[in-house]
């Protein structure tokens, strides 16, 4: 059964039974706080059950690594984002896809996972303005 969630840049419906790649930023095998200079992004996939793990090569960016970090999340084809915060530009660009951004819980990738496909946790609300010119620190 679908659940319509909203939230105040949009109103996402998902079908929790649905295929889907889920996005994490992770960084030494936990969630990463920043997502814009994660080091890495894990991509599962419902399907399979199967993670992959991808560069971010907008980590070292002078400016603008929400944004790049952003676009190869749409680049790879996720539906979903779990993270812990987003900027407002990088959120945009992620909406704009019809990528649903989700809060992590903590940094443990697997707990989220299973809160995830438990439909427990909820949409990122608190869009920052983002962290210009301090690297996202």
């Amino acid at each position: 059964m679908p659940i319509i969630i909203y939230n105040s840049l949009l109103a996402y419906v998902i079908n929790m039974e649905e295929i889907m790649k889920i996005a994490i930023p992770v960084d030494d095998g936990n969630i990463c706080v920043s997502f814009g200079r994660t080091p890495y992004f894990m991509l599962y996939d419902t399907e399979n059950n199967k993670s992959r793990f991808i560069n971010n090569s907008a980590a070292n960016s002078q400016g603008g690594a929400g944004i790049k970090a952003a676009q190869i999340i749409v680049d790879n084809n996720a539906d979903v984002l779990i993270t812990p915060r987003c900027g407002q530009n990088a959120a945009e660009v992620l909406i704009a896809a019809n990528v649903k951004i989700y809060k992590a819980l903590n940094n443990s990738i697997e707990e989220n996972l299973t809160e995830f496909k438990n439909d427990k946790l909820s949409i990122l609300t608190e869009i920052h303005a983002g962290f210009h010119g301090d690297r996202g620190r």
